[in-house]
């Protein structure tokens, strides 16, 4: 009787190391507090900033009705070195004017990637293979809290021929995923 006691035990040492071995070989797996609580007063911060997309295939902003184009071309091309002689009449069928948009998470490290929201302001037509130049986000504080720049993404898309056109979503806005740096 005692000698199947002890077999029992035997085998029930052996069932209680099996289960701590299946434990102990599980990978630890933790949260951070910040993803599992909400804290008063911890919120997204809403980014905006004005900026230029160039690099559009005649599609951009018509300057003789957006001359805010044109003049921040200007201001660009002048901290770039480049003058452009007082009174030119810059027709600009490949650059548009554009609001920046991006939402700055809580907790955001410098050097974290921020996707942006790129709208035109003016009447360009499509912002299709257009590059945003490098353009500071601001914060409702107005200080600069990211920098934005690269390749739009649209997801619209237009045809047209014989006098007919057709579209499909808006090709006046796109997205930049990863376009701002904090």
């Amino acid at each position: 009787m005692q000698w199947k006691a002890f077999q029992r035990i035997k085998t029930a040492a052996r069932f209680a190391m099996l289960i701590a071995l299946c434990f102990a070989i599980l990978p630890a797996h933790a949260e951070r507090v910040r993803e599992l609580a909400s804290f008063a007063g911890v919120r997204d911060n809403q980014l905006v900033g004005y900026g230029l997309v160039v690099g559009l295939d005649g599609s951009g902003d018509q300057t003789t009705q957006a001359p805010f184009t044109s003049q921040s071309l200007t201001n660009m091309l002048s901290q770039l070195g480049v003058t452009v002689p007082p009174g030119t009449n810059l027709q600009l069928r490949n650059v548009a004017a554009v609001m920046v948009t991006a939402d700055l998470p809580p907790f955001s490290r410098p050097g974290q990637r921020l996707d942006i929201v790129v709208s035109s302001i003016a009447n360009a037509s499509s912002l299709r293979g257009g590059t945003l130049l490098m353009t500071p986000l601001k914060g409702a504080d107005g200080d600069t809290y990211a920098i934005a720049q690269g390749n739009m993404l649209v997801g619209g898309a237009g045809a047209q021929a014989g006098g007919s056109s057709v579209q499909i979503n808006q090709q006046a806005s796109g997205r930049i995923p990863n376009g701002a740096l904090c």
